[in-house]
């Protein structure tokens, strides 16, 4: 089994939301073999819990847009891991130092990536 298209379609929104916030290191997993409620689990980390926090509200926000509904939020209040649960979509916001503690890369990894399609970084320097 594979995530399905409407789930794809969600990590990628959560994404640029999340790196339009400055969010880094994202990575998107299709767990929906192992976990068959859930297509996709979105990690992002974030470098402090207010840069947590901001992450978690705007990808939240975006979705909601897009017409997403919100499960369930989980850790919002001390921005260290928060969790945002959008049914076929996962978003897991870490502060970085959760990111490395919990390990989710090592605990998910024989489930395949699912590419990301986000802007490139501006590079210092370059004429317009």
């Amino acid at each position: 089994m594979t995530a399905t298209k409407q789930g794809v379609e969600m990590a990628q929104i959560a994404a640029r939301a999340a790196d339009g916030k400055g969010g880094e290191d994202l990575l998107a997993l299709d767990v929906s073999e192992p976990l068959p409620l859930v297509d996709v689990f979105l990690l992002v980390t974030g470098r402090s819990e207010r840069n947590v926090a901001a992450i978690a509200d705007e990808v939240e926000e975006q979705l909601l847009l897009a017409g997403y509904k919100r499960v369930r939020r989980e850790g919002r209040n001390e921005a260290r891991w928060v969790l945002l649960d959008f049914g076929d979509l996962v978003v897991h916001v870490f502060h970085e130092q959760e990111r490395v503690y919990y390990g989710l890369e090592r605990l998910w990894k024989d489930c395949p990536t699912v590419p990301l399609d986000l802007p490139a970084p501006a590079v210092a320097g370059t004429a317009e």
